[in-house]
């Protein structure tokens, strides 16, 4: 498995698969062919037909400037190996091929070539939680000690860098009203779902608390502002919520908030090895049922649990988001990402202190859902994958958009 700074990318929203990725798969094309007369760039499948909802055009469009520019959007075509994919040509003054690459976005903002290995420097050999189980068992070591033992040597400062990103991130959401971009004519609500959960009886006011603080990462992303993945753009408010209010909760260490991340990390990459973390590939049970697993390990930590009931943690919250569709309403990371983004905070919470009641010990195991997730993914028609389609997508063309103020 990579490094957790391949999974904690840093950068603008709203989507690491339709922007991030293929801004940066431009821009190392560039540098390839930088002499092209013009550049000819084709999206296939889920990039095509959430791309423009989702700025792919408009990311690729800033990564190739002073040069002709087109791109063409086959949403029906598809290429051999994820439906995110893409085919760059560099072309001479005559329209006439003279380079090509066919690239794909994988998910959380990681690229994979044709005929390249995705995964170019593993730097973690246990790719299994059972393996993980095996060996803690045996050197009593927990998951973040793990990190520190084979991940980069600056990988802690890079966590740092990480949260304070999700702090800020969080906290600029809070402070902003305001209509979101795009067709849907959506509000921030985070705002007021933190004055209103402040007004709360105590026993129901930090579910409130921290579904407005996952609303305001999620709308920040939706904004293109500065975000984490974690794993994705789409799941990226479902952490932060869930380690902010621990860390104010708790009056957390940041030391113990940056290991909270590390075992996250460590969940996180064993369903991107495993599985798919890319809503265009396993719907948005792979994102956010990755990033709900993700959180409720961190907060099982942070509550000193331990790594069995860690593992026993994120096996519930990723089990109980298996056959969930990504079908983002007019292509943009706004309904139902947003929401989602919420209950599945408040979800990771319900599942670390389950987990937290109980001595670890159940009869599927965390490896066997990540399985499970991908064959469910596998299974969902295309209509269900990030392509706008299908299901809630479709149901709002449907009522001609009377749904506007959904969420």
């Amino acid at each position: 498995m990579e490094s957790l700074k391949k999974l904690y990318r840093i950068g603008l929203g709203p989507s690491s698969s339709h922007t991030m990725a293929p801004s940066r798969a431009a821009k190392e094309f560039l540098t390839r062919y930088p002499h092209a007369h013009g550049y000819r760039v084709t999206l296939f499948s889920s990039l095509a037909a959430t791309g423009k909802g989702h700025l792919t055009d408009k990311a690729i469009e800033e990564a190739i400037v002073d040069k002709p520019l087109e791109i063409v959007w086959k949403e029906e075509a598809s290429l051999e190996l994820h439906p995110n994919g893409m085919r760059f040509e560099a072309l001479d003054k005559n329209g006439s091929c003279q380079g090509m690459s066919e690239v794909y976005s994988i998910g959380g903002g990681a690229l994979m070539e044709k005929d390249l290995p995705a995964i170019a420097k593993p730097v973690y050999p246990l790719t299994t939680m059972k393996a993980f189980l095996d060996y803690f068992q045996t050197s009593g070591q927990s998951f973040w000690e793990y990190v520190t033992d084979h991940d980069a040597p600056d990988i802690w400062e890079h966590l740092e860098t990480v949260w304070n990103t999700m702090t800020r991130s969080l906290e600029r959401g809070l402070n902003k009203d305001g209509k979101l971009p795009g067709s849907l004519g959506l509000a921030r609500k985070a705002s007021a779902l933190h004055t209103r959960a402040g007004m709360l009886r105590p026993d129901v006011r930090n579910d409130g608390l921290v579904a407005a603080y996952a609303y305001a990462v999620a709308e920040e992303n939706a904004d293109k502002g500065i975000i984490v993945t974690a794993p994705t753009c789409g799941a990226c408010g479902v952490l932060p919520a869930v380690l902010y209010h621990l860390s104010l909760t708790l009056k957390s260490r940041k030391t113990a908030i940056l290991k909270a991340l590390a075992t996250a990390g460590l969940v996180g990459n064993l369903v991107k090895f495993n599985a798919s973390i890319s809503g265009a590939e396993v719907g948005c049970q792979g994102e956010i049922g990755t990033a709900c697993a993700m959180a409720a390990a961190a907060a099982t930590q942070l509550l000193g649990g331990t790594v069995g009931q860690i593992e026993y943690a994120a096996e519930m919250a990723l089990e109980h988001h298996l056959g969930l569709t990504c079908d983002p309403v007019d292509g943009l990371v706004q309904i139902p990402c947003i929401e989602r983004n919420a209950h599945a905070a408040t979800r990771a919470l319900s599942c670390c202190h389950f987990a937290l009641l109980s001595d670890g010990v159940h009869k599927i195991s965390f490896d066997q859902v990540t399985a499970v997730m991908k064959e469910t993914g596998q299974a969902l028609p295309s209509l269900y994958r990030e392509t706008a389609a299908g299901g809630l997508a479709k149901a709002y063309r449907a009522n001609n958009g009377s749904n506007r103020n959904k969420i």
